[in-house]
């Protein structure tokens, strides 16, 4: 915790740091249904954000503006997932797809094409593809999100948890999803790379490729189903420290 005599007031944390809850709000967007409006997302984040101002604990080697990340970014995810839309059947094809992958990418050793995947579904292409684009509209996907053998992985980092900060920020977690990561298809990893690492939104990341914004939010959506496919062993069998 902060010290008494050091610690901002309320106001002037939200003065400080509203500027990163509308980032997040922003980032979060794009991944969200149509019927999600920013400023809900502005105002969950808020609220986050002052639970981080109560509960940070400088021990813990964070710095404010990392732990508040995470709890404006939880904050929101729990707003969102309060009014869950998608239908079941929209989270079960998305762990029939993981699965599928997973599947044959064991029978043959090297990265499943989707026209592999969709015949393991025992679906056509399109309809593949359609299940692709389900999955994207109606979940949100961080690095560390995607560990996640559950089917709602937006519900692995509750604002409400004890401590963010316990478990995402586990080295040997880190090493094991950057190692899976590295074995995607190349341009499953550059969309991964453009959009968590340079921040780009879909439309842009779809103008460097020279793909759509659709087929932008499929690759992405493929390369989530594709990590947790991959870690279902490390979650397992994750190494020693």
């Amino acid at each position: 915790m902060y010290n008494d005599v050091d610690k901002p007031s309320m106001e002037d944390m939200v003065e400080r740091y509203a500027p990163l809850v509308k980032r997040i709000a922003h980032h979060l967007l794009a991944r969200m249904p149509s019927s999600v409006l920013v400023e809900d997302l502005v105002q969950a984040g808020l609220i986050g954000l002052m639970e981080a101002a109560r509960n940070y604990d400088v021990s813990k080697g964070a710095s404010f503006e990392t732990y508040a990340g995470i709890r404006i970014r939880g904050a929101m995810i729990d707003d969102v997932r309060r009014g869950d839309w998608a239908p079941r059947s929209v989270h079960r094809n998305s762990r029939r797809v993981s699965e599928a992958i997973r599947t044959v990418e064991s029978r043959f050793g090297r990265d499943a094409s989707d026209n592999e995947v969709a015949a393991e579904l025992g679906v056509e292409l399109d309809e593949y593809y359609s299940i692709i684009k389900d999955s994207a509209s109606s979940k949100l996907f961080s690095y560390d999100e995607l560990i996640s053998g559950d089917d709602r992985p937006e519900e692995q980092l509750p604002s409400s948890a004890a401590d963010p900060l316990d478990g995402i920020q586990s080295d040997a977690l880190r090493r094991g999803l950057a190692a899976a990561i590295a074995t995607l298809p190349e341009r499953e990893r550059l969309v991964l790379a453009l959009y968590y690492d340079e921040e780009l939104n879909l439309k842009e990341i779809g103008l460097v490729l020279g793909v759509s914004e659709s087929r932008v939010s499929q690759i992405h959506s493929q390369a989530a189903l594709r990590l947790r496919s991959r870690l279902v062993d490390w979650q397992s069998n994750p190494p020693s420290e």
